[in-house]
């Protein structure tokens, strides 16, 4: 043993960090998209444990720093009481071979890496830290682990990044009720059952802390538990007096551990740059092999793959060190000559990132508050247009409409949009925005200046096409991800709750470091962003699909839909009265009456008071009451989770739909206008929110209801157009089945043929419940169905739902040669792809849990055609405007619904705009079979079907 309080070079500050608390979070922060790398290991617990622990390291000023890990579980507690953590479950199976990796991954950070056989992480933390204090030394131990609460003093201090939090003396007495040194105490007494400590039955944390405060400390009240007036906890601790003392044995944490590694080792040494990104690059963490370099100022170039090469590739791309200078420079735009020099210098420079500033999220109804600019990497402006004075802001809230006029010198706004929007409508200049076409609708308002802004990039867009699913594609995350740098966040600015304030009240030198900073993130997101899209060969899907549906989206969303409110609060009605009467049956069939809405009592009356089968409860104590859980009883043949079902869908589309659609009608077009996203989904599909369109049961009685409020405007029809069968059309195509492709070039029914081919019954004559059938495999197996979901959707066995794939793969066996490739393409690259070229990222492809792993084996299935669709259906909404206006026609379209459009027609105009968008939408692509479009008109959207 090395006796390390005898260290000639006392350190100055200590950062101990809890490793395997940073294991767990950074497992548990990356479930909702799982990594793995080219050989299938898991890695997405490494990448959250290098990204947390290289801003720890970046941030710090500590000169002596150590990851300190548990080892096996069996410590010297067991030896005291063996039950202790015994009932903790093993870790994940896919975190499991990631323990290693994390050890490596400390290694290549050039630091410190401490554990111990027999003793936990805690031992060894508080044994390091009370050494470093008593020499004199600040200690921040890294860890949210309220058991080492019990070592903060006047030295040491605890530090939890995720709430960028120290935790002190204060803190402490505010989680627990008494200071670090009662700590201890309190724990023994009210236990822990995370790890399977005892304590004394009854008492919890609170009881604990106030027994502790009275009596001063465990031993004390122990030997007066006979004075405790309250007879049970009188009794409880005379009997359980030993419990609470093992308890606190358990929980004291050991100060003495015979460590073998000095203090002395913890020396903060350097980053290793080359180390570093070797590991990074076997992990394939390109984000990560970015802000290294960013750091260090090395250049990389980085392959479609995640493998990174240090050399040139195709593209120039721009270095780290140009995307991310030691200062920036932002400016204040307050005078008419500023504003024309800024504008000037950005029309030669032919490229400008641009944000606007708003008072709302809603584009259609927010009020421009101000502009930013930026044409050059650490340089960036900030245009005020209509701030108000924080006097403004007081009057305002109390009522006076005039308000005091000592506003913020500012250039007029007419003056100002006039000159902005010369910039923003010159053709010669890429304009750049995130998610630019908030600022499009923004900007297009006449009130907010009228402006069309044209060209356009969009680094949103950017990151989607080259990154897919994989990350979230907002400029902050695309910020930290790619520059290790976290922008100033909104709340910082205006506030949160009910103290937020609106961006016009923000004091300008506020704003503008807040503003100037987005339109700077910006220009260097796309600066290294657009470049990569030759080397991950999506330029084209890029340049003819994605950039200029962004305009159409643009153009859809302003349109928007007319909804007949009357219509909606009938509905409301009509839906309220079925809903008062399934409540009765629901209270009738299970004896008493209830909340409907609250799992915890419906399942205490399906598995308590009915005593139905399956009843499994979740960690909070309650019955779980999920749809799996419904969907197995009904089928079970319960009549209760049939109408709860029937209940909770009509309940969702009453709240979300009836009754919501009506207060998100646009006050001045008297329309609804949904959101599309357009980099969301994994397959291309877009989705759309606020509200959200494209989740309205279509095969529903309610839903059809629903569709039914939504209508043409005064003396114009709707017109739904629908792609007919898609998918399977693509399905033919992409799998190259010969005699599915000849069905659909002689326009028989494919279910029909099916159904002959795969049950040998004639065409003619057959039982619609055998074309049913057929047509549950067809789309079945587009979505990677099993035999087991085959076999509940039809209500047959599972070996007759066997029968029917193994016979219908027999007649089609280029299926299922299209699966297994799917499925060995996303195995080895992580991603499938559509006929069009777009990459759809499959996470869990190769994950060792069989469930995610099946699960990424039906993506990878199913993306292709899913995907395929959506991008078909993309290139038809990209030249329909112009198609539209070439033919002199006035339609205009309102929506997108997966294969679906819908448009706003005059009634002379009809027939020849089903010719022009026929001739568009079956023409977006060139297939081997035919596209075929099912045109509907009516006066509203249920008719148009």
């Amino acid at each position: 043993m090395t006796d390390t309080t005898t260290q000639t070079a006392k350190p100055e500050h200590v950062y101990l960090i809890d490793g395997s608390s940073f294991i767990f979070r950074a497992y548990f922060a990356n479930m909702r998209n799982p990594m793995t790398r080219s050989d299938g290991t898991p890695v997405g617990a490494v990448y959250g444990f290098c990204s947390m622990l290289m801003k720890l390291l970046s941030d710090t000023d500590a000169d002596h720093v150590a990851v300190v890990f548990d080892t096996a579980r069996k410590t010297f507690r067991n030896d005291v009481y063996p039950e202790y953590k015994a009932h903790r479950p093993p870790p994940p199976d896919d975190l499991i071979p990631q323990f290693d990796l994390v050890r490596e991954a400390v290694e290549a950070f050039n630091v410190a890496r401490v554990e111990m056989a027999g003793y936990e992480a805690d031992d060894l933390i508080a044994t390091y830290a009370k050494q470093a204090s008593k020499m004199g030394s600040d200690v921040t131990i890294v860890s949210i682990d309220k058991d080492l609460m019990q070592l903060v003093d006047d030295h040491i201090c605890m530090y939890d990044t995720m709430k960028n939090r120290i935790i002190k003396h204060d803190e402490v007495v505010e989680k627990f009720g008494v200071g670090p040194e009662r700590v201890i105490d309190v724990q023994a007494l009210a236990g822990d059952s995370s790890d399977n400590v005892p304590g004394v039955e009854g008492i919890g944390p609170k009881t604990a802390a106030l027994l502790i405060n009275e009596y001063g400390d465990l031993e004390t009240l122990l030997e007066r538990a006979s004075e405790i007036k309250q007879n049970k906890r009188r009794e409880r601790l005379i009997e359980q007096a030993e419990m609470a003392r093992v308890s606190k044995e358990l929980v004291t944490l050991c100060q003495d551990v015979p460590i073998d590694v000095p203090l002395s080792d913890f020396a903060n040494q350097q980053f290793d740059a080359e180390k570093l990104i070797n590991f990074f690059e076997e992990q394939g963490f390109k984000s990560l092999i970015t802000r290294v370099a960013s750091k260090f100022g090395v250049d990389v170039a980085q392959d479609e793959g995640g493998a990174t090469e240090r050399k040139d590739g195709e593209v120039a791309l721009p270095s780290m060190a140009e995307l991310c200078p030691k200062e920036t420079k932002y400016e204040l735009v307050q005078d008419e000559a500023t504003l024309a020099r800024w504008i000037e210098a950005a029309r030669l420079k032919g490229t400008v990132a641009v944000d606007t500033e708003t008072d709302s999220l809603d584009a259609l109804s927010a009020t421009l508050v101000g502009v930013s600019l930026s044409y050059e990497v650490g340089k960036a402006c900030y245009i005020p247009l209509r701030h108000k004075s924080a006097q403004a802001a007081q009057t305002s809230l109390f009522g006076d409409d005039e308000g005091p006029s000592d506003a913020p010198v500012q250039v007029s706004f007419d003056k100002a949009t006039s000159l902005i929007k010369s910039l923003l409508e010159d053709e010669t200049v890429l304009k750049v925005g995130q998610n630019i076409k908030y600022d499009m609708l923004v900007l297009a308002n006449p009130e907010n200046g009228g402006m069309k802004v044209t060209p356009i990039d969009d680094t949103m867009v950017l990151s989607y096409i080259n990154e897919g699913s994989q990350h979230g594609h907002g400029m902050d995350e695309l910020s930290e991800l790619h520059f290790g740098h976290k922008p100033i966040p909104f709340k910082e600015v205006c506030g949160t709750g009910k103290k937020q304030i609106t961006f016009d009240l923000v004091e300008l030198e506020k704003a503008r470091d807040y503003a100037a900073e987005d339109a700077d993130i910006t220009l260097r997101l796309h600066q290294l962003l657009k470049p990569q899209l030759v080397g991950n060969k999506n330029t084209t899907l890029y340049e003819t699909m994605e950039r200029p549906l962004i305009s159409v989206l643009a153009l859809i969303e302003g349109n928007g839909i007319k909804v007949d409110v009357q219509e909606l609060r009938a509905i409301s009605d009509e839906f309220a009265l079925r809903l008062a009467e399934l409540e009765k049956e629901i209270h009738a069939l299970a004896g008493k009456e209830f909340n409907i809405g609250s799992p915890k009592q419906l399942g205490e009356v399906m598995f308590d008071d009915l005593e139905l089968p399956g009843g499994k409860k979740g960690k909070t104590g309650a019955y779980q009451t999920g749809v799996g859980v419904l969907e197995k009883l009904v089928d079970a043949g319960h009549e209760l989770p049939v109408k709860v079902m029937e209940w909770r869908q009509l309940s969702k589309l009453k709240s979300t739909y009836a009754d919501a659609l009506i207060s998100q009608v646009n006050a001045k077009t008297g329309r609804v206008h949904t959101s599309f996203q357009q980099a969301v989904t994994s397959t291309g599909r877009l989705s759309s929110s606020d509200p959200n369109l494209q989740n309205i049961p279509i095969r529903t009685q309610e839903g059809r209801r629903i569709r039914r409020a939504f209508v043409a405007d005064e003396g114009k029809v709707l017109m739904a157009a629908d792609y007919s069968q898609i998918e399977l059309r693509l399905l033919a195509h992409v799998a190259e089945i010969d005699s599915l492709k000849e069905a659909f070039l002689k326009g028989i029914d494919i279910h029909a043929l099916t159904a002959s081919q795969v049950f040998g019954v004639p065409v003619e004559g057959m039982d619609p419940m055998v074309r049913r059938n057929a047509k549950a495999i067809n789309f079945g197996i587009i979505y990677g169905q099993s035999q087991y979901g085959l076999a509940k959707q039809l209500g047959i066995s599972n070996g007759e739902a066997k029968d029917y794939i193994e016979a219908y793969f027999e007649q089609y066996p280029g299926i299922r040669t299209f699966m297994e490739e799917a499925k060995d393409e996303a195995r080895d690259k992580g991603y499938v792809t559509t006929f069009m070229g777009r990459k759809c990222f499959i996470p869990g492809i190769n994950d060792k849990n069989g469930a995610r792993r099946a699960y990424g084996e039906r993506a990878a299935i199913n993306a292709p055609i899913q995907g395929g669709a959506a991008d078909i259906i993309k290139r038809a909404m990209v030249g329909l405007p112009e198609a539209l206006n070439k033919a002199g026609l006035s339609s205009l379209v309102l929506l997108q619904v997966h294969d679906e459009l819908v448009l706003e027609v005059l009634p002379d105009e009809v027939e020849k705009t089903k010719e022009v968008l026929k001739e568009v939408m079956e023409g977006a692509a060139q297939l081997s079979v035919p596209l075929v479009v099912d045109i509907g008109v009516g006066n509203n959207w249920e008719e148009a079907h």
